[in-house]
């Protein structure tokens, strides 16, 4: 019984991380209908300059903010320097675009920091809570900022006027114009918000796997298998998603296909989620007349 609930633990931890993930790919699709493949190796990236910062004396809080920030501006500078000239553009160029940013950004982290592995310190104390061994303080302190970013998302998306026009220009760009929603600029603000939300991610899941630039590839793979499982279109129920694929894999892992398959796992969850119920559990069928 402990062990069970030890991976239950485990899988909510993974979970709150694959969240992250899943809500910054669900953030991009609903506004673009495409998948931002880079998700994570900007989110690597911006996990390597929280280090630098911290190796360079910073306090790991005003490091992880200055993070988010930087991400953020990133984020928009991506789409306004790089995706916007493409937003006319067919399927497939930008389908190249994301790529050759995976390409540039897993390079770039590569010849300025090198591929060494790196050890990412960690806010929480390293002892558990109760002093059994079942849940850790990183384990929790790992959900509770999970946690605590969706909420504030959650009422910035509900309750500010900001927040209201960037839903409207993702559900109708044409009816939000005509309101007068600078759209452009609502969709560059949510791929700022997917950068800053894919930091965070990547400086969560950071001392847990280790920094390096490749860190990010299995992880983007279990926050796609929990978007598509809550529903793309659906930001809530994606991040509902990443912790079902969280818990999922680790009590499949431990019970039935050994760790070495858990990666395996997600990409089984992916096409049974396609072949089944292509819109998630938490999605809906959009039909659109053409």
């Amino acid at each position: 019984m402990d062990f069970f609930v030890q991976q239950i633990a485990a899988g909510l931890t993974s979970g709150a991380i694959y969240a992250c993930v899943a809500l910054g790919l669900v953030m991009i699709y609903v506004s673009t209908d495409h998948i931002n493949f880079a998700q994570g190796e900007m989110a690597m990236f911006a996990t390597y300059l929280a280090w630098a910062m911290i190796d360079a004396g910073l306090p790991y809080w005003v490091a992880f903010g200055l993070t988010v920030a930087i991400a953020f501006g990133g984020g928009l500078f991506i789409q306004r320097v790089v995706l916007k000239p493409l937003e006319n553009a067919p399927v497939l160029a930008l389908v190249v675009c994301f790529i050759a940013l995976l390409s540039i950004f897993n390079a770039l982290a590569g010849m300025i920091w090198s591929y060494t592995i790196k050890q990412f310190p960690s806010p929480f104390p390293a002892r558990d809570i109760f002093g059994n061994g079942l849940v850790s303080v990183q384990q929790l302190g790992v959900v509770a900022v999970t946690l605590i970013m969706l909420g504030a998302l959650t009422v910035f998306f509900r309750y500010t006027t900001l927040g209201l026009a960037m839903r409207a220009a993702a559900q109708n760009a044409t009816s939000a114009r005509l309101m007068g929603v600078r759209v452009s600029w609502m969709l560059a603000l949510g791929w700022g918000l997917a950068a800053a939300i894919g930091a965070i991610a990547g400086m969560l899941v950071a001392p847990i796997v280790f920094l390096d630039p490749n860190m990010m590839t299995g992880i983007l793979v279990y926050g796609f298998a929990g978007a598509l499982v809550g529903g793309m279109g659906n930001p809530m129920g994606a991040v509902a998603g990443g912790f079902i694929v969280g818990v999922l894999e680790n009590l499949v892992g431990s019970y039935v296909i050994g760790n070495e398959l858990k990666l395996t796992f997600a990409l089984i969850v992916v096409i049974g989620v396609l072949l089944l119920k292509p819109a998630g559990i938490f999605g809906r069928v959009i039909v659109k007349r053409v």
